[in-house]
């Protein structure tokens, strides 16, 4: 039996495949569930990601799943030496699970062999951007990436063009999206759920505090949202919800995150897990907000049952940069939209600083 190779980039991807794979028991799929699984961790730069992904790394290895640690990224050499490595286990894998299909690597690894069966995990809200790209037949673009081609991309674009059309579902290859995200599915390609069960089997139920939580975002680092706006929203969050914890997003820069703390009085926590792990083991609030983003899809998820109230606070127009996508503030809208109904929605607006939240 051949085996299954899994590529991840970050902390999320990495839960995501943890996930899969709990769903792939002997009750399910037998064949799936006979074929080894190793998970190739196609290590990012940044110490933030890095030391999430050795932690989730060291819990995918307590699940029984085999892992190997890329430096894909070490420097000159590092590319071609990757590739090497990897081209034999690519070719023999009969199922190949990648967590991000705009991530460059997985575009090139997957031009120079194609899958015969594929699985798609999430690696937040791109997944369904992804999902509704493939349906249009378009090119893989990031959402907050403005459409134009700039030199780097003219030049990958051929293995775009040829990665994508070995993401869709063909003669000989099945594709899979597992998600605890509302896509629409292209003709062809299979949806499966994420509940976050292997989350909820494995940590909590968590203590909840009294107080709130807030989750922070990489949409200023993004180039989307106006830094001296999301520093005076979050401290309008803070002192509406009595929130005294800031989770940061890992991509967040140190001089935003100590902005925050000195502006709002808010303690910053730079997780060690992905955020629903945290939430989970608790202790957590009673209410978690959230600017748009993955977690108000999947906290609802990994916290059902536990009482923890979770809401979302919308991105007024007024906050983006002008320097932000065409596409911004529609797709953040989607993600406030679709989120899951158990959900509050908070209504901002944006005009001047002494303007205040809408709570609705």
């Amino acid at each position: 039996m051949t085996g299954q190779l899994a590529f991840v980039e970050s902390p999320v991807q990495l839960l995501n495949v943890l996930e899969w794979a709990h769903t792939r028991t002997p009750a399910g799929d037998p064949a799936d569930a006979a074929a080894p699984l190793t998970v190739v961790v196609l290590s990012p730069t940044d110490p933030m990601s890095r030391g999430q992904l050795r932690r989730m790394a060291q819990l995918a290895r307590d699940e029984g799943l085999t892992v190997r640690w890329q430096e894909a990224r070490g420097g000159s050499g590092a590319l071609v030496r990757t590739l090497r490595e990897l081209a034999g286990p690519l070719r023999a894998a009969e199922r190949v699970i990648v967590g991000d299909p705009f991530s460059r690597y997985v575009q090139l690894l997957l031009s120079l062999f194609a899958p015969r069966r594929l699985t798609v995990v999430d690696d937040g809200t791109a997944t369904m951007e992804f999902a509704a790209q493939l349906g249009r037949g378009e090119r893989l673009v990031r959402w907050h990436r403005k459409g134009s081609l700039g030199p780097r991309e003219l030049v990958l674009a051929p293995v775009t063009s040829l990665a994508r059309r070995r993401l869709a579902p063909a003669r000989g290859r099945t594709v899979e999206i597992f998600t605890s995200l509302p896509v629409e599915a292209p003709d062809g390609l299979t949806v499966t759920e994420n509940a976050f069960a292997w989350t909820r089997t494995r940590f909590g139920p968590p203590l909840l505090t009294r107080g709130a939580d807030l989750v922070g975002t990489s949409l200023v680092e993004t180039g989307v949202v106006d830094a001296d706006h999301y520093s005076r929203v979050v401290g309008e969050l803070a002192g509406a919800h009595g929130a005294t914890r800031y989770f940061a997003h890992r991509r967040e820069s140190a001089e935003k995150l100590h902005r925050i703390a000195v502006e709002t009085g808010l303690q910053v926590v730079r997780p060690d897990l992905p955020l629903e792990l945290i939430a989970r083991r608790g202790p957590i609030g009673r209410t978690v907000v959230s600017f748009p983003s993955t977690v108000v899809h999947t906290l609802p998820l990994a916290l059902a049952g536990t009482g923890v109230r979770v809401a979302v606070c919308e991105i007024a127009p007024e906050w983006l940069r002008e320097s932000a996508s065409p596409r911004a503030q529609g797709f953040l809208s989607v993600v406030t939209g679709t989120a899951a109904h158990e959900v509050d929605r908070l209504t901002a607006r944006a005009v001047s600083p002494a303007d205040r939240l809408e709570f609705g």
